[in-house]
């Protein structure tokens, strides 16, 4: 990386940038911009020692000759003799050999091309990248040399280079007019022996901030801001012209530096610039001088131009004006949703939760800047009374810069009185579907509002999901899978620590190790549950009517299911029969352990029933409705008997399995019921 310019530097303690230097860029590749040796030779080609000629004759002589330009300048011509080439244009080559043969020759015709040019050399001195001797070829240009010696350094002019042949001077170039216009006027081919000279770079200024081209420039003398700006294309739209900062350098001052402001009018423009100064052009403010934005959940948010006088009416004249671009796009997406995997009715509770975004009609807003204290304001309006009632109370007059903010009730919480609430009801229910739930309506009210149950309602089994369950729920399995996976890391480490020496101590550490692996597929298998968002109803399961469901306010994305009479009961766990068995009224908990037949490892004593409602009854449960022992208690259909196996050997992991009864009432708890039990 090559080290900064003095200028580069000083630049960089006063902006914190480092800016490049214009045109040097241009140089970086210098192997993209090789001459190229084989393309038509130009009619103004001069010829020289070490051209090659390819002549071809034919009529009554006929013959050819490649004819190479000797260093006395001479070429021998087949049957003609010694000519002299050096100095030849190539546009007059034919003619020049037509007359040497016409001399010995009738009646023939020919053609001559410069087959191969000859290499020059030519040296480049003074501040280049790389200063020395270069052969090229003789029809490479000034501005090809500079390109194959990587051009000026960054201490090199590029407003004046010299090319020098024979002590004189035969060109001044100026790389800025080559790089901003493409001029090439000032490019001329060169000559053996010529010699590129590369001054130290002139006086310099930087331009830097709302600048596309931000770099150092070289100055000519007398330049103006207008000339350092016209390379980069001049002033840019986004710079603010009203003001411009210069800072300069004054010798004679102490201390020697200081800031001016002007403006980038004809009269700042035609300012001119020292050496040492900084030009740091400000970018426009980004305020609109006549514009209020209408943003949140409206048809099109955009900024609208003010004009005097202007009220809210104007910016929000009608209803469609509030409508999102996006509610049309969903809703021809519905289509796609009720026909796809996922299933209707499902499909369309979900469109119509994310789409029925109901408009927040009590409270709008207006974001305004007081001019005289720079404080902002929020003054609030009623949308409803603007839109639907045409309240002029609420049309507020509005002022440039505002901000109209409308909101949905998703913004903000709404009193649940206006609360927009989509739930799903299927099963024995008269009119299953998707509904509306009413302000406040509770599930017994939606229920009787839809036509009411079914005979075959089993209001005991009714499932409630909840979207807030399920994410609380959730939160509290992994709060429980944390609490476990800590509790066997102590009990593992405490159980290696006690371990003795010999060989029962190796036959120990197997065994904790195997218990080890085992605890962690358990613990692999509950980070796999997902909580279903269950709540547990707490139905008396007696009572068989409507009036047996608490009066629980419905929420937005509710899902009941209310299913018809199961015609089983199931038991589960260290019974001989796991399995499915006919319910019959009256079959207690004992019938059960004695249709499944209790192991002998099992223990009854921690036994418990998984009821239809999502709700657990353990033996330390026997109080209650049911009375006497857990074996007592009658079933209900769909009821599950778990019974847990009897744990001898008191490890760490045994203890887990014989808290299997509290874990598993726990899960039941989260919503995850039969499926988490089957996974232990």
């Amino acid at each position: 990386m090559v080290a900064p310019t003095q200028f580069q530097s000083f630049v960089q303690q006063s902006t914190g940038q480092l800016l490049p230097i214009f045109g040097a860029q241009l140089f970086a590749q210098p192997q993209t911009f090789a001459p190229i040796s084989n393309i038509a030779v130009p009619g103004s080609y001069v010829l020289g020692p070490g051209d090659t000629v390819q002549l071809n004759v034919w009529g009554l002589a006929d013959f050819a000759a490649a004819l190479t330009i000797d260093r006395h300048g001479q070429v021998q011509v087949p049957r003609a003799g010694p000519l002299t080439l050096a100095g030849v244009r190539a546009e007059q080559l034919e003619g020049v050999l037509r007359n040497h043969l016409g001399r010995v020759l009738v009646n023939f015709e020919l053609s001559a091309t410069v087959a191969n040019l000859r290499s020059i050399q030519v040296y480049v001195v003074g501040q280049a990248s790389r200063p020395g001797t270069y052969t090229i070829s003789s029809l490479s240009t000034l501005i090809n040399a500079l390109f194959a010696s990587g051009g000026p350094s960054a201490n090199g002019s590029m407003r004046a280079i010299e090319l020098r042949r024979a002590n004189r001077t035969v060109t001044t170039l100026d790389l800025y007019r080559f790089i901003a216009l493409g001029d090439k006027s000032q490019d001329v081919l060169l000559q053996p022996g010529d010699v590129i000279v590369i001054p130290p770079v002139g006086p310099q200024v930087a331009v830097t901030g709302a600048f596309d081209q931000a770099a150092l420039y070289e100055l000519k003398p007398g330049a103006t801001i207008s000339d350092v700006l016209a390379p980069g294309g001049g002033v840019p739209v986004l710079a603010a012209t009203q003001m411009a900062l210069l800072e300069r350098i004054d010798p004679q001052a102490i201390p020697a530096r200081q800031v001016a402001q002007l403006a980038l009018d004809a009269a700042g423009l035609r300012t001119v610039l020292r050496d040492g100064d900084i030009l740091t052009l400000l970018s426009i403010s980004p305020e609109f001088a006549n514009a209020v934005t209408l943003q949140g959940a409206v048809a099109a948010p955009l900024r609208h131009p003010w004009t005097p006088g202007m009220r809210l009416s104007q910016l929000i004249p009608q209803t469609e004006a509030l409508i999102q671009a996006n509610f049309f796009q969903r809703q021809n997406q519905l289509v796609q949703l009720i026909g796809g995997p996922q299933g209707g009715a499902q499909a369309l509770q979900r469109h119509f939760q994310i789409n029925a975004e109901a408009i927040n009609w009590d409270y709008a807003v207006i974001e305004r800047l007081n001019r005289q204290t720079l404080q902002r304001q929020l003054i609030p309006f009623n949308l409803g009374r603007l839109v639907l009632q045409r309240d002029a109370t609420q049309d507020l007059e509005l002022q440039p810069g505002d901000v109209v903010t409308i909101f949905t009730l998703s913004d903000l919480q709404a009193p649940l009185q206006r609360q927009e609430r989509v739930v799903r009801i299927e099963g024995e229910v008269a009119v299953p579907g998707v509904y509306v739930a009413l302000p406040g309506e509770t599930l017994p009210q939606l229920i009787r509002r839809i036509g009411g149950l079914t005979p075959h309602a089993y209001v005991f089994g009714t499932h409630l999901a909840r979207e807030s369950v399920r994410r609380q729920q959730q939160q509290n399995l992994d709060q429980l899978i944390a609490r476990l996976e800590s509790g066997l890391q102590a009990q593992s480490a405490q159980q290696v620590a006690a371990l003795q020496g010999g060989a029962d101590a190796a036959r120990a550490s197997i065994l904790i190790e195997a218990q080890r692996e085992a605890q962690r597929q358990q613990v692999q298998r509950l980070r796999t549950m997902r909580s279903n968002g269950r709540v547990a109803l707490e139905i008396d399961p007696r009572d068989t009517s409507l009036a047996a469901l608490p009066n629980l306010p419905l929420e937005n994305g509710d899902h009941i299911v209310v299913p018809s009479v199961p015609g089983f009961v199931s038991a589960f766990g260290a019974v001989n029969n796991e399995n499915t068995f006919i319910f019959r009224p009256g079959r207690t908990v004992g019938d059960v352990f004695r249709l499944a037949g209790l192991t002998a490892e099992a223990d009854a004593s921690q036994a418990f029933v998984l009821r239809a409602d999502g709700t657990i009854l353990a033996s330390a449960d026997q109080g209650g409705w049911f009375g006497g022992g857990l074996e007592a208690v009658a079933l209900m259909p769909g009821d599950t008997v778990v019974v847990p196996q009897r744990e001898v050997r008191e490890t760490g992991w045994n203890l887990f399995l014989r808290n299997a009864r509290d874990i598993t009432q726990v899960l039941a708890n989260l919503g995850l019921g039969l499926a988490a039990l089957r996974t232990l």
